[in-house]
């Protein structure tokens, strides 16, 4: 397990994170980060279930494996901006979803917000004055994390790594779902459909349609039709 490259102790606290979000023309960029605590043998069987149960990348797992690996995990219905605390027979974690919404992203741009979403999340959960393990999906690191977090950014970490790709399946799940609520709130772009990514159908709507509150004004494909009258 690559999580046993990071821990120097026996009793580890490990955090890991991962964002998706990043493509598309509207909603906002959603990260998860899930952390676990407790004896090398402990996180060892926890790591191997998780694999066991299918998780990987979430975008190389369909949307209905994605909800029966939550299913398997005792998560019925996910909620952002909350600490969760998950427990099963042999298993427990935490995970914290942040959101950074469309107009954040236009005011920093989408890098810095797919960053900031991880360090919240990861912040939120309360581990930063903690020896703590904290792995990042991706090759750069937030700043400003707190200087005993021993943080880790590593590429194609939700394939290498369980808890980054558990952490990449909540946050895949919880923003589909929400496109698809705003879906029915700004009908007609077919959001509940392709989630805000640049779909030719998406594009076109936003020629007829004009740009809604949640698309990303300073996106090629959004900004071409937005107004300052």
């Amino acid at each position: 397990m690559i999580e046993f490259e990071f821990i120097k102790t026996n009793d580890a606290l490990i955090a890991a994170s991962d964002e998706v979000g990043r493509g598309p023309l509207a909603g906002p960029v959603v990260s998860c980060c899930v952390v676990v605590n407790g004896p090398f043998e402990e996180l060892n069987s926890f790591l191997q279930q998780l694999r066991d149960k299918g998780v990987n990348d979430s975008k190389k797992l369909s949307e209905k494996k994605r909800k029966e690996i939550l299913k398997n995990l005792s998560i019925d219905k996910l909620k952002a901006k909350k600490i969760v605390h998950v427990s099963g027979e042999n298993f427990s974690f935490s995970y914290y979803i942040q959101e950074i919404s469309a107009q954040k992203i236009d005011e920093i741009n989408i890098l810095n917000a797919s960053l900031l979403s991880m360090k919240e999340a990861f912040e939120f959960l309360n581990v930063k004055n903690k020896e703590c393990a904290f792995l990042i999906d991706g090759n750069k690191l937030p700043k400003g994390l707190a200087k005993n977090t021993r943080a880790h950014a590593i590429v194609k970490g939700d394939s290498k790594s369980a808890l980054i790709g558990l952490a990449s399946i909540i946050a895949k799940d919880y923003r589909d779902d929400l496109m698809k609520e705003l879906g029915k709130k700004y009908p007609g772009y077919g959001l509940e459909k392709h989630a805000g990514y640049p779909t030719k159908a998406h594009k076109e709507a936003i020629k007829n349609l004009g740009v809604s509150p949640i698309h990303r004004k300073t996106f090629k494909g959004v900004k071409e039709f937005v107004s300052f009258a």
